[in-house]
């Protein structure tokens, strides 16, 4: 049972002036409109007009939620892209071995041979999804009572490589399956010869970083047109790289020598192929411009009109007075002075420039000697951290060696002057995890090129 306990409390006497509060006057009532609108009167109002009630309306809710999720899971196939991924595969596409990825043609594999480089995700998606439903392992054994899943390996690999956008830029920049010969064009007419370069340029100009490319034009195109094409494949700027033929370190080595010996042999030889690959563009561009029947047509008109300006122009004016001896003497010293200035500038120019290559030859050097210091600290710091492994714990050999391959990959990606600066952050950072959040950071700004390379620093 409870008990009532009474305490001997004193209250202190209100203070003076102290008045009891009245109640405030409530105000007067306002009219406001009510607007029929929200998910609730939607529903209310559907109810209302057919006539359902709450459990019939959320069934039938349910149901059309159903509905358009099956057609979004289904969206491509049906009528979408007819026939894609759904033909028969030669015999040599079936017979491809899964370990030999590189060597395998991703797009003949999910039927997108006919498109290659041209086909978009979408493409990709359906054809994927199709092939999966006719070459799963689980579909062969039940009807053929087959267990060979190699070719279904194959379609994962050549989905994995062309939805990959740095995987896909990899494999199309090799695709030795795209016709890229060039034929004799000096036995071309003119109308060939114009129908060719535009094929031929139009194949090139997808490796362009810049977006769109200008076409190779009609047989009648103008000046301008023909020079920005030229200007535009004399100053190409290709995204097309190598690193598919790169080799792969032996299976089972830990050997760090041996990594950075494949990589360093790996970078010298896609260096050699993107240099080739440069001067390949270039030659054809230059063949292409000793050829071309435009610049002929250009040159004819520009002399024709360059000849009827000194009989008297293309109107037909009298020809120009003679000019005195006084006013020939004239023409022939603001000739010469202006010869000589542009000469003078030229050289100063020249002088200008070459002090600032040699300036940034020297920075340059100064930088590549001292990247060996800076890297030295960095390691030193995840040496003193104890490779930011739990303190009392002592890092496994594997842990080492991936951090310092890590550090060795970081070094290669960044600029020297992005290793200096990445120095001064560890060192004010000290030792431990703000350290490892300061390469973590460093690793994250190398982008597209270190991206899934990173583990220990990610």
């Amino acid at each position: 049972m409870a008990s009532v306990v009474t305490l001997p409390l004193t209250l202190s006497a209100s203070p003076s002036g102290w008045s009891k509060p009245t109640a405030a006057k409530p105000s007067s009532p306002s009219q406001l409109p009510l607007y029929p609108a929200g998910p609730s009167f939607i529903s209310a109002a559907r109810r209302q007009i057919l006539q359902r009630s709450f459990e019939e309306d959320d069934k039938h809710i349910l149901a059309a939620r159903e509905k358009e999720a099956a057609a979004k899971e289904d969206k491509g196939d049906g009528l979408s892209y007819p026939g894609l991924g759904e033909e028969d595969e030669p015999q040599h596409v079936l017979n491809q071995d899964p370990k030999e990825w590189k060597k395998q043609d991703h797009y003949a594999v999910l039927g997108l041979g006919h498109l290659r480089y041209k086909a978009h995700d979408e493409h990709i998606r359906v054809a994927h999804r199709r092939k999966v439903l006719r070459h799963h392992p689980d579909k062969k054994a039940a009807q053929h009572g087959a267990n060979d899943d190699s070719f279904f390996k194959c379609i994962q690999k050549a989905h994995e490589t062309l939805t990959h956008p740095e995987k896909r830029k990899q494999f199309d920049s090799v695709d030795w399956n795209i016709e890229d010969e060039v034929p004799d064009l000096k036995s071309l007419s003119p109308e060939d010869f114009v129908a060719t370069c535009n094929k031929i340029f139009a194949r090139e100009g997808r490796f362009s970083k810049v977006q769109p490319v200008p076409e190779f034009g009609s047989l009648d195109a103008p000046k301008k047109e023909v020079e920005g094409f030229y200007d535009f494949f004399y100053n190409f700027d290709s995204w097309r790289s190598f690193e598919w033929h790169d080799k792969e370190v032996n299976e089972g080595s830990d050997n760090r020598d041996d990594k950075r010996f494949t990589e360093k042999k790996n970078k010298s030889e896609r260096t050699r192929r993107k240099k080739e690959d440069n001067t390949r563009l270039r030659v054809l561009v230059d063949d292409v411009l000793a050829l071309d029947p435009r610049i002929k047509r250009i040159k004819a008109e520009e002399k024709a009109a360059r000849d009827a300006k000194k009989k008297g122009g293309v109107n037909g004016t009298t020809q120009n007075k003679p000019l005195s001896a006084a006013e020939k003497k004239a023409a022939e010293e603001k000739k010469k002075k202006e010869e000589a200035e542009k000469k003078e500038a030229e050289r100063k120019a020249l002088e200008a420039s070459k002090g600032d290559r040699e300036a940034a030859k020297k920075a340059k050097e100064a930088a590549r000697k001292n990247l060996k210091k800076w890297k030295k600290a960095i390691q030193t710091v995840i040496t003193s951290s104890n490779y930011f492994q739990p303190e009392g714990t002592s890092p496994s050999p594997a842990i080492i060696e991936k951090q310092l391959s890590e550090l060795d990959l970081l070094v290669e990606l960044l600029e020297p002057e992005d290793i200096k600066d990445l120095k001064e952050k560890i060192e004010k950072a000290g030792n431990g995890q703000p350290a490892k959040a300061v390469l973590a950071e460093k690793a994250k700004a190398t982008g597209e090129k270190g991206e899934g390379k990173f583990t220990e620093f990610a």
